[in-house]
Parts: structure tokens; sequence; C-alpha cells
């Protein structure tokens, strides 16, 4: 066996179940749960039509590249979301979920034979980054969040002898679970660090269609555009249509940026077997043309917050997030992972403790005396369980 599998951690929902194994939760209340990030409000029909339509093209194997027709729809969505021009043939390619592409971008990227190889991660963060490099032979080094500045990541954390062995970057904005998004001039200081030392930059976007400002974020290569970088150098950017369209079973998504690397990235998926599904590409191309169901989708997660919120706010530290699904708030007293075991127990509810989310690194756990909240239920079904959080707390 691979002997890297063994510095593997458990999942957090893997954790959370470990330690909730022996609570009986109160029958009196049905059970809901905020646990996990996975979108339930409908697909839009389009999606559905689509793949009805795309049936008769099983009967052929897939290109990893995509169809041209693919590829030139996910540009053009680039085009209309960031003002940018990419050429769909060497700067975009389709994959089967951000997830996957964020776990295959280490193995191409990091050069295990080179002494210290290391990869570094926002912290908090999204456990793939981690698994991703040490399944890649590579160190990873964590940036704490800092609550004192909208829970942004404190890249000074990183001293110059660790950014000289760094081979890869996770960036994630707007950031699970925080909803920070990241400022250009945040991007300038990245791209400056990249280019001394010569690290690829990977950007996780994935919730960037979600969000509550007027303004939408900013994206990584619109950020390497407004500074002068239209080459994307050392920088590629992963997309989903998980959370912008709720169809996180379709499995689709796209990385862009850096035509060098993609190349290269595209050479690593055709021998790993990645090619997505004809009548997945169909569908994608569906998604990525309409964004009416998208405009939609935001209103009723801006609604959805505008009520909860505030009702939230009465108990807890929390506040509304720049952007994505999730509520980031801190719990009375600190421990986080006995408050979301006393949720499960007296009122049948399920939070993710932050602490799971994040490593010991700096001195602290930056997760630690959070708990993160899903908002991606209906609306009666998220204040309901936010009642019961305020009325947890109340009692305690």
């Amino acid at each position: 066996m691979n002997p890297l599998l063994e510095r593997l951690n458990p999942y957090p929902f893997e954790r959370l179940r470990e330690l909730t194994a022996g609570i009986t939760p109160n029958p009196d209340f049905a059970p809901i749960s905020l646990g996990i990030g996975e979108p339930r409000h409908a697909a839009p029909a389009l999606i559905a039509e689509a793949i009805m339509c795309a049936m008769p093209a099983l009967a052929a194997y897939p290109a990893t590249g995509g169809t041209p027709a693919l590829r030139e729809a996910i540009a053009g969505w680039i085009g209309r979301r960031y003002g940018l021009t990419l050429n769909p043939a060497s700067q975009v390619l389709p994959v089967n979920g951000s997830r996957e592409a964020l776990f295959a971008i280490a193995q191409t990227v990091v050069d295990a034979s080179r002494a210290g190889a290391t990869v570094v991660c926002p912290n908090p963060f999204y456990q793939i980054y981690e698994g991703a490099a040490l399944l890649a032979g590579a160190e990873v080094v964590f940036a704490n969040s800092d609550p004192a500045r909208n829970f942004a990541v404190d890249w000074s954390q990183i001293d110059d002898a660790t950014w000289a062995k760094t081979q890869l970057l996770y960036v994630c904005s707007p950031g699970n679970p925080s909803g920070a998004v990241m400022p250009l001039a945040e991007w300038q200081a990245l791209f400056e660090l990249s280019d001394r030392h010569g690290f690829v930059i990977a950007s996780d976007e994935c919730y960037s269609e979600i969000y509550f400002r007027d303004e939408a974020p900013l994206g990584g290569l619109e950020a390497a555009a407004r500074l002068g970088r239209h080459d994307f150098k050392n920088l590629i950017t992963f997309t989903s249509l998980s959370k912008r369209s709720n169809v996180p079973g379709l499995r689709s998504g796209f990385v862009a940026g850096d035509a060098a690397l993609l190349k290269k990235f595209l050479l690593y998926r055709t021998y790993h077997g990645s090619a997505m599904s004809p009548i997945v590409q169909a569908a994608s191309i569906a998604a990525w043309g309409d964004e009416a169901h998208v405009i939609e989708n935001r209103a009723r997660y801006r609604r959805k917050f505008a009520d909860v919120t505030p009702l939230l706010s009465s108990a807890v530290e929390v506040a509304l997030p720049d952007a994505g699904f999730y509520l980031w708030a801190a719990v009375p007293g600190g421990d986080d992972i006995a408050f979301a075991q006393g949720l499960l127990a007296q009122y049948n509810l399920v939070v993710l403790p932050g602490s799971l989310l994040a490593r010991e690194a700096h001195g602290n756990n930056p997760g630690a005396g959070r708990i993160r909240l899903a908002l991606v239920a209906d609306e009666a079904e998220c204040l309901e369980a936010v009642r019961r959080i305020v009325s947890f707390t109340k009692s305690r």
C-alpha cells in the first residue's frame, strides 16, 4: 500500500460522527442538519432538459479536454462575469467538479523529489487541500485566518524560508467557512510572492456566485488582469456548478488560467481517466449559458440570510458574510465540540464544530470556539434551526 495514505486525517464529518456516536437525539424534535454544505435548492429545469436531449451521446467516448462547445461556453461565462477574454482551447479545461480538480492539481504540480516540498493552505480550510498535498508527498503549512480582519488569512505567518520551499498555494475566496473575499491588495501580495519563489496558486472560487454585497466577489483571474498579468502566470482558478446552479450531483466545473500549466494538467488528466460524460457536458453548456436561475438562487439565499442572521446574532457572535452559504458563529464558552454535542442531544440539530475544519498552527486552532452553519435547506427549516440554537444558548 502507498505509505502516504497513513498520513491522511479523518474527514470532518467522520470525526463528527465519532464525537456524537453515543448521543441519542431528542425525539421531540424533527432532525435538522446544517452540517454539510450540500445545496438543497431545486436544480433548474434547463439542466434536466439538456441531459435528456444528450442521451445519444453516451455511445461515444468523451475527450478529456471536453468539446469545443463546452470550452467556449465556459470562456463566454468568464467573459460576462469577469470581463476577460480567454482562449477556450488553451486557457480553459472542464473538470468533474472542483473537488477532484483541486486534488489532482497537487499531483500535477508538486515535485516531491525536491527537498522540503511544501504546500501552503489557509486555516480553517477545505480538507481536500491537505489530503492532496500529503498524497503528493509534500509537507503542509498553514496560515491562520484573523477574526480581527473579517477572517482574512494572515499570510505574513509564513516566513521567507517556507515560501522558498513552497510549490503550491491553495487560496479560497470566498472563503470556506467564513465567506471572506480577498481584496486586490492581497492578491497582489500573493502574486509577488509567487513571482519571487515560483510557486503555483490554486484559487478555489466555488462560492463566487452566492454573495450579499452589491459588488460581485473579485476573482483570481480578474485580479491578475487588473494588475496587468494577462498571461495568468502560475495561476489557475477552480469553479463549479454545484453551488451556482444547485447541482452537486452533476460533478461539473472548470479550471482556467495559465495555458502552460493547463497543458500539463490536461496531460495528467488524460492518464487519470477524468473525461467528463457527454451528457454532463451538454448540461453544463446549458447551465453556463443561463444566468437567470443563478440570480434567482442568489436572491433566495439573500432573503434567507437576511431573516436568519439577526435572529442568530441575538444569541451568539455572528455576522453576515461577504459571500457563500455559511454562517461562522462563535459559541458561548468557547467549546465548539461540546456545543455541537449538546445541540444534537437536546434539539436534534447537527452543526459542524469549527475546530474540525482547522489544524493547530502558530499556537492555536483558528476554528476552535466556532461552529459552521450551512444554510442550504429551505427558509422555514433554517429559521427553525436557528430558533433551536437561540433556545439552547439561553438555556446554558
